[in-house]
């Protein structure tokens, strides 16, 4: 995965996945941004390794798929 200088993050996640995510963070007032860097400050810190936090009701499992994206 390419690795740039800026200060963006890019992945590419299977939509429906996507959608679950923002749906759950919208139930619980909160954005991908404010998630993903709560979860990133802790995994730096070594407080916890992050879960998503949600689940699809027919699994107990989410695997996201992600792309390989080069610049």
């Amino acid at each position: 995965m390419a690795r740039g200088t800026s200060g963006r993050i890019v992945i590419e996640i299977d939509p429906e996945t996507k959608q679950e995510l923002y749906n759950q963070l919208e139930k619980e007032n909160s954005n991908l941004k404010a998630w993903f860097l709560t979860h990133v400050e802790n995994f730096l810190k070594g407080k916890e390794q992050f879960t998503l936090g949600f689940t699809r009701p027919s699994a107990s499992i989410v695997t996201l798929k992600v792309k390989k994206h080069e610049i």
